[in-house]
């Protein structure tokens, strides 16, 4: 047990992997004895309703843009050119008040996740005149996220991340893929970055609750699940397409759980595919296992994953899973294709076979929650004490 004083930051509390991990770590440390509180930008998301009563939540106050761009550019000088367009990352704005909780709180260590907190909590850090232990967790493969975005800013990660993230007491990667990736595209040594892989929710017990009031469990037709923000990345356009496929040849609904930028154009793709009867776009679910518990196959389309808690999930619910073979985790959790069929990004007539094959002729679902259980939050909570402690920085 330990009462050392641990800070979390997050960019917002909206509904991804990487903030229910964050909240379950935090409730982790604490049952460790940590005093743990959370920093975010944006405290309104969906998941603030989820968070454990042993983190204190701290919402970040914001500046004006212009007030945020001056004190960029006096903290980083041309470092700060990428961030102070028109487009700007949204934790700049409250990197002031992140500093002054920083040399406020004094906590013996912060854990920040993504890549905009983690450069964030660097120059509060500087700001604050404080020597607080820093660990940063990259959670995605940052060559894919810089070279595809449309934000300035996005594109220049890669360089701030090289410049920076060296003064950081550990690095984690989510994957060995996304370590690899980091270390070649900001050009930090691979030997200083620690992989410590996600985990099986700890709500995946919720499987059990009763199934959704919606027609489709009623009826005999296969459930194909996909779920993710709507988003680019996630590339649901393909599942559509894949979908629509797939019912050429055989009866089948769709069910996609998120939300996102992406509904209204997926909602016309399902239209235009003439499969609009058979799929359904959910919005955010917060109970997403009950859907895994009775769909007959998850398929993840991402573009590019930095872990992909989602196929965990989904395994430890004994759900077939298939999965594009991108950059990042997907091919480590499902061995290569041991656990899982993997199929090549953006093909929707490879997918389509794939998911009908598993329709078809599923895994056994015993040897998929028996890899599920490989995935532990116990593990993976001790590894980050270790690390936030300064006990260990193992690469893996």
């Amino acid at each position: 047990m330990t009462n050392a004083r641990i800070a979390l930051v997050l960019r917002a509390l909206d509904g991804g992997g990487m903030q229910r991990c964050m909240l379950e770590l935090g409730e982790s440390l604490s049952a460790s004895g940590c005093e743990v509180s959370l920093l975010v930008g944006d405290a309104e998301g969906p998941m603030r309703d989820r968070l454990p009563a042993a983190i204190e939540l701290v919402p970040l106050a914001a500046r004006s843009p212009l007030a945020a761009r001056a004190a960029a550019l006096r903290l980083l000088g041309r470092d700060a050119l990428p961030l102070v367009g028109t487009s700007n990352p949204r934790m700049l704005r409250h990197l002031a008040a992140l500093a002054l909780e920083l040399r406020r709180r004094r906590p013996q260590a912060v854990l920040a996740m993504g890549t905009q907190s983690n450069l964030a909590v660097l120059w509060a850090r500087d700001l604050a005149g404080v020597d607080t232990r820093i660990v940063l967790c990259e959670c995605t493969t940052l060559s894919v996220a810089a070279s595809r975005s449309r934000r300035r800013f996005r594109r220049a990660y890669p360089i701030l991340v090289g410049r920076h993230y060296g003064a950081a007491d550990a690095v984690v990667a989510v994957s060995q893929a996304v370590a690899e990736d980091l270390a070649a595209t900001a050009e930090l040594p691979r030997s200083a970055i620690t992989v410590i892989p996600n985990w099986v929710t700890t709500e995946i017990a919720a499987a059990a609750d009763p199934a959704p009031d919606h027609p489709w469990f009623a009826v005999g037709a296969p459930l194909v699940l996909g779920v993710g923000r709507l988003h680019w990345q996630k590339d649901f356009a393909t599942l559509i397409r894949a979908f629509a496929l797939l019912r050429q040849r055989r009866p089948a609904r769709l069910v996609i759980l998120g939300e996102g930028p992406e509904h209204g154009y997926l909602e016309q793709l399902a239209v235009a595919s003439g499969v609009a009867a058979d799929v359904h776009l959910a919005g955010f679910v917060a109970n997403p296992f009950v859907w895994m518990a009775r769909a007959s196959v998850l398929a993840v389309t991402s573009l590019s994953e930095g872990f992909g808690n989602v196929i965990v999930e989904a395994l430890a619910c004994g759900l077939p899973v298939v999965g594009t073979d991108c950059p990042g985790g997907p091919r480590e959790i499902l061995d290569g294709g041991r656990f899982g069929a993997l199929v090549p990004v953006g093909n929707a007539a490879a997918l389509a076979a794939a998911i009908e094959q598993a329709i078809a002729d599923p895994p056994d679902a015993a040897l998929l929650r028996r890899r599920a259980a490989d995935f532990t939050l116990a593990a993976a909570s001790g590894r980050y004490l270790d690390l936030l402690l300064g006990n260990g920085r193992h690469a893996a």
